[in-house]
């Protein structure tokens, strides 16, 4: 039986209702009733229902120890897709809490119940930075302490600490480290929420740069890897490396609306970062961008999937096709 945390998240769920497709044995890990009911909608949106009650959910939380026990009974594999994703400077101790500290409880539970295979679902933000001479961003990049890291990408370096701790100590592990997921289902978080502010007329736009992969994508690496026989390797799964300019601008275009036509200049959006902090303090609302955020949407990053390519022969998806099919399951208003 495969076990999956984060199955209510958009890796996640896409990951059970794909194992379920296929016919495999899933038991998949739930927080709350809201979170269970977005997973139940995902299977909704792709007129799948029928698969969500083959579905095991069990209700557990990956830093309570006591609800894992259970959860881990009769599992050979475990796919960890949970993880908490902010950038606001007030949620250091929670991203360190539930990515550290609930990945290396996963490794151990993994250890401690003899698992054949664990499958981590990390990020580009922990992966290491480039030197000046070197153009791009692969899986052999050296982290280096000295630089400036959000705490979300510090959070998921240390995750991805534990798991190639618990290989140490026995565990067959693999690694993806995906860029921005672009999929369907949630429009209020991650990427979804860039499908959402387009669609409500978002102006701006910058001219940095990132790596961009569609959900299907991601699951698709992670059963290829869970199936096959490496281990202890970490791949990035990126489709494409697309300017934020790009991206915005093929998300209005697959909606039908207005493209964002306002350049955010560097002084500009330190300035939309200083008015974001005094609206969060006023409002005690979560922090939608931070002083570390900034540089970040004007600096060109760029991520190789020729690891993946060669390695794993893997095919990625155009993501403007994903865009505009994703964009397909966007409610009308």
């Amino acid at each position: 039986m495969v076990l999956i945390t984060g199955a209510t998240g958009l890796v996640g769920s896409h990951l059970a209702l794909h194992l379920a497709e296929n016919g495999e044995s899933v038991r998949a890990i739930y927080r709350s009733p809201a979170s269970l009911q977005k997973a139940k909608s995902l299977f909704a949106l792709y007129q799948k229902e029928s698969l969500f009650d083959k579905i095991e959910w069990v209700h557990a939380d990956i830093i309570d120890i006591p609800s894992l026990y259970s959860a881990f009974e009769n599992i050979d594999y475990v796919y960890h897709c949970a993880a908490l994703v902010s950038f606001d400077p007030n949620d250091e101790k929670a991203l360190r809490k539930t990515n550290i500290e609930g990945t290396a409880n996963i490794v151990n539970f993994c250890l401690q119940f003899n698992i054949k295979k664990l499958c981590h679902v990390s990020s580009i933000a922990a992966l290491g930075d480039p030197k000046e001479h070197e153009p791009q961003i692969t899986e052999e990049t050296e982290w280096n302490p000295e630089a400036v890291h959000s705490d979300y990408a510090i959070s998921k370096y240390g995750a991805e600490m534990e798991i190639w701790r618990g290989q140490q100590e026995g565990l067959n592990v693999a690694v993806v480290n995906p860029g921005v997921i672009i999929g369907p289902g949630f429009w209020d978080s991650g990427s979804g929420e860039i499908f959402s502010n387009v669609a409500k007329g978002l102006p701006f736009y910058t001219k940095g740069s990132t790596g961009f992969v569609a959900v299907a994508d991601v699951v698709k690496m992670l059963v290829q890897l869970m199936k096959g026989s490496i281990n202890g390797e970490k791949f990035i799964a990126i489709s494409e490396n697309l300017t934020f300019e790009e991206s915005l601008h093929e998300v209005a275009s697959a909606l039908g609306v207005k493209p964002p036509s306002v350049y955010a200049r560097p002084w500009l959006t330190s300035i939309a970062c200083t008015i974001d902090w005094m609206l969060s303090a006023v409002s005690k609302r979560k922090r939608k961008l931070t002083g570390m955020m900034v540089p970040s949407l004007h600096t060109a990053h760029h991520f190789s999937n020729e690891k993946a390519k060669s390695a794993l022969d893997f095919h990625f998806k155009p993501i403007m096709a994903t865009i505009r099919e994703t964009a397909a399951f966007y409610p009308k208003k």
